[in-house]
């Protein structure tokens, strides 16, 4: 036979089903996955830290303790296990510096936490608590005795420092009463009177 009619003879016997190799095969970028970084503000990143904080305190409890069982006094165990981290020296009433904001030399007497920084600890806990789906009238850091440690420590912490806490008072808002009374006084210039031109924006009273 010839050779080219074996070639012929071999093609017509080989299977025309043609094979591909995954090489062969046309390539397509696949999609990238987005990514959305939803950045935490500085309050919630504290607050899951002290969530944290505090789940590992009840890990380590002796014996361990379950957070629907955590009760007011177990906050207050909490918090007065935090005094040992504390940074602010508070003058024992012997203390010859007992009542100065500034001594002039240093003493032997503790470091405890500051209350304002227990007082915004037990806010975001409180908080926390919540969010993670306890109920707020069984929530331990709203409880009547936690209040009370906290009045005692401020109190206390400011005889102790002679520093005076004071609350913050929220600014007033101007009422619409007030509004209208400088539009007034506003038309009055206008119209040639003695009261002054200038007036106050209109965005104070939004």
């Amino acid at each position: 036979m010839p050779s080219s009619l074996a070639a012929i003879v071999a093609a017509a016997t080989t299977s025309t089903t043609p094979t591909f190799t995954m090489a062969d095969l046309p390539t397509t970028p696949s999609p990238q996955p987005t990514t959305t970084t939803h950045q935490l503000s500085r309050y919630e990143s504290q607050k899951r830290r002290d969530w944290n904080t505090f789940g590992q305190y009840l890990k380590n409890h002796r014996p361990p303790l379950a957070l629907p069982r955590c009760s007011g006094a177990h906050v207050l165990e909490f918090l007065r296990y935090l005094d040992q981290f504390g940074k602010t020296k508070v003058h024992n009433v012997s203390c010859p510096f007992f009542g100065q904001p500034t001594p002039p030399a240093p003493c032997p007497c503790p470091l405890r936490q500051a209350w304002g920084s227990l007082d915004a600890l037990v806010g975001r806990l409180r908080a926390a608590f919540e969010e993670n789906g306890g109920q707020p009238e069984t929530n331990p850091f709203g409880a009547r005795a936690v209040r009370l440690y906290l009045r005692e420590v401020r109190e206390s912490q400011a005889k102790a420092r002679g520093i005076a806490y004071e609350k913050k008072k929220r600014k007033k808002q101007p009422t619409l009463k007030a509004a209208a009374a400088a539009v007034e006084t506003e038309r009055g210039g206008e119209d040639g009177g003695d009261a002054p031109t200038s007036m106050f924006p209109l965005s104070v009273f939004n």
